[in-house]
């Protein structure tokens, strides 16, 4: 077994690494950028070496700097992680040379299935469904245009080499070939050095589905069940899940064996994963085409682990190191149902814009040794979630690599956690997942937990009618918020009376606060959702609009979230103030309160409303990132819906179009500039 293990990565997969490691009992290295100075798995390694500026390319990417931070520290082996270089052949290669192990597969099943292209030219030798598509080299624009035509519409532009959602675009028509295919190539170039594109069909109502492989050097390869992953954005998983509501035992057999196949064809051990498009338009499931093979550990791995009951870091570490499986596909089951959704750094409200800044506030949820804390007791027994019968296992994990006061940078991924839960039943794993995410705090950038909520509440993700296009589907207007029906509101009512009444007895207990001596107010006006109810509270008693409403709740000023129980049915509010009253947020969906004393409330409609300013006449950068192109001057008139500038932000270009017709009067940016969260980019008259 290796003695030292350096981590060739950052975040939350090189925490990831970092604590197996520790548990079989091998000391570790982390390496990091001058962005990643302080990040918690700099601190969690017993030892650490800097490999240079912030930027992806002068650090992470610098494989000659890793080798020469395992000579100097001694290590003796490199796990990858996911992304930067762990499916780079040339790295494997280079650490064979120097006598370090590379935890991952041999360098020439790299080769062979890293590359989109090529990968996909063995699968279809080999027998196995590919998309229909052109795999050959595309010259130019005119080329893909003439392509994606003799191929029919619509297709998928794809850089040779991506993943995770980056240089990828959907194309309806030859218009969005045009606009795209440059793009696509500059995407694949700056994430990975690779600006080939090819283009295939577009399978509609499309379900990925993905089969986690697991071999060793000795010829043994297994696969272990399947994921779900199509709830997708932008082509980036957002919510992955095990098993699948819509495998059945047969295609999972089908899907895995075929899989395992494809491997052994390619000599392959360690960790690995195929990914498959099935069509929605099929209901046995046997019209499932082969996407590409990821040769490294995925983002998702953790609904494997929960399924299965193993540890995959730890078996690519085994695996590594020369031992054998120590299990077949006959010990290979399945153990409930685990959901994992992303948290990223992002604003839902605002179109999913990419958000960066300081965490001023992060605090996931808390996770017990036995698996979940006490606070998330989501059936009312006051012990570990999940049924009275106590037999379901269920727990919340939070995997990250970021800590409070840290920064969300321009520079990396947005991903600022993975949460996942896992329990009995798929309704089960889906209420612990609302549960676990109305106690998570941040702070500071946008965030999507609102958004994740609210997926897992939604009734068609609940039924399982899961495509790839779902979320464009169901928020085709962008994303507002979960709905919260009359009950809901009427609840929160009663906890921002609440959380009013012990604010005011704070004050009144500050002497001159305000100015006499007068008792709390009984009586309470609250207006949530446009709708003003009257709530009162008289001791322990509480009404709303006359109903009572037995809620059972601990406030002390300065709380941000509630632990509350109304009517028998817990619920976990955030609670932030604001000018008049509370912003509560819960279950997917963020509340404003206005609160009044009843004796006040109805003056409030003598209030002037302030009117904001007309900001449409002008075009601001949605998000922080680099202006790459602008494609008018002043003078030049232009029609609603046409290209404007590209903003590069995480490595995803983003085109800014016009929102009506007009004439730009100025332009206040040029490309090159580095752009601040609504910069003036230019002025229409």
């Amino acid at each position: 077994m290796f003695k030292k293990v350096l981590i060739a990565n950052r975040g939350e997969i090189a925490c990831r690494v970092i604590r197996t490691a520790k548990r079989m009992g091998i000391a570790t290295v982390a390496v990091y950028s001058d962005a990643d100075a302080r990040s918690p798995h700099v601190l969690l390694a017993d030892e650490s070496v800097r490999l240079g500026p912030p930027a992806a390319a002068e650090s992470y990417l610098l494989a000659d700097a890793i080798i020469a931070a395992c000579k100097a520290t001694g290590a003796d082996a490199v796990h990858p992680g996911y992304g930067f270089l762990s499916e780079r052949t040339s790295f494997a290669e280079a650490l064979a040379a120097a006598g370090i192990a590379f935890i991952g597969p041999p360098p020439n099943a790299i080769a062979a299935m890293g590359d989109k292209i090529e990968s996909k030219k063995l699968a279809k030798a080999a027998g196995v469904n590919v998309v229909p598509g052109y795999l050959g080299d595309i010259a130019d624009t005119e080329a893909a245009v003439r392509i994606a035509g003799e191929i029919g519409y619509p297709v998928m532009m794809k850089a040779s080499a991506g993943g995770g959602g980056k240089g990828m675009r959907l194309a309806w028509s030859e218009q969005d070939v045009r606009e795209g295919f440059e793009a696509t190539k500059r995407e694949g170039l700056a994430s990975f050095g690779d600006d080939r594109v090819f283009i295939e069909k577009f399978i509609e109502s499309p379900r990925h589905i993905e089969i986690q492989i697991l071999g060793d050097q000795h010829g043994n390869i297994v696969y272990l069940n399947e994921r779900e992953c199509s709830i997708q954005r932008r082509h980036q998983k957002v919510v992955e899940e095990a098993p699948s509501p819509f495998v059945t035992p047969k295609m999972r057999q089908a899907m895995g064996e075929q899989c395992v196949a494809l491997a052994r064809a390619v000599g392959y051990y360690s960790a690995g994963t195929v990914e498959l498009i099935v069509s929605g338009a099929d209901p046995t499931g046997e019209s499932f085409y082969f996407l590409e093979m990821n040769t490294r550990l995925q983002v998702e791995h953790p609904v494997t682990e929960a399924i299965t009951g193993l540890d995959l870091v730890e078996q690519m570490i085994r695996v590594a190191a020369g031992e054998k499986l120590g299990f077949t596909q006959d010990d290979v089951g399945i153990d409930g149902w685990a959901i994992e959704s992303r948290v990223y750094a992002e604003d839902p409200y605002r179109g999913f814009l990419p958000s960066t800044g300081r965490l001023v506030r992060y605090v996931p949820p808390v996770v017990s040794q036995a698996g979940v804390s006490p606070s998330l007791d989501t059936d009312g027994d006051g012990g570990e979630t999940g049924n009275d019968d106590g037999g379901s296992g269920g727990y919340v994990r939070v995997d990250d690599g970021v800590a409070e006061g840290g920064e969300v940078s321009i520079w990396y991924d947005p991903m600022i956690a993975k949460l996942i839960t896992h329990g009995a039943t798929r309704d089960e794993a889906a209420d612990l997942q609302v549960a676990a995410l109305d106690r998570f705090e941040i702070d500071g950038p946008g965030h999507n937990i609102d958004f994740l909520s609210a997926l897992m509440q939604h009734p068609r993700f609940r039924a399982g009618q899961l495509t790839t296009g779902f979320i464009a589907e169901e928020y085709p207007d962008g994303f507002a918020g979960a709905p919260a029906d009359a009950a809901l509101l009427g609840r929160l009512s009663a906890i921002a009376a609440f959380v009013a009444t012990a604010e005011a007895d704070r004050a009144r207990r500050i002497d001159g606060q305000l100015g006499r001596r007068l008792p709390p107010p009984g009586s309470w006006a609250v207006t949530i959702g446009g709708v003003t109810r009257t709530v009162e509270i008289a001791g322990d008693a509480i009404t709303v609009d006359g109903a009572p409403l037995a809620l059972a709740m601990e406030y002390t000023p300065g709380d941000r979230i509630v632990e509350a129980e109304i009517d028998g049915v817990p619920l976990a509010v955030r609670i932030a103030p604001t000018r008049g009253g509370w912003r509560l947020t819960t279950r997917g969906a963020s509340h404003g309160a206005r609160v009044l004393p009843g004796h006040v409330a109805p003056l409030a409609r003598h209030m002037i409303e302030k009117i904001p300013p007309d900001l449409s006449k002008f075009l601001l950068c949605p998000m922080p990132g680099l202006l790459i192109a602008l494609h008018v001057e002043a003078g030049d008139s232009v029609e609603a819906g046409q290209p404007l500038a590209v903003v590069e932000a995480m490595k995803m270009e983003n085109i800014l179009r016009a929102g009506k017709a007009g004439v730009v009067k100025a332009v206040n940016a040029a490309p090159g500039d580095s752009l601040a969260v609504d910069a003036v980019i230019l002025e229409m008259a």
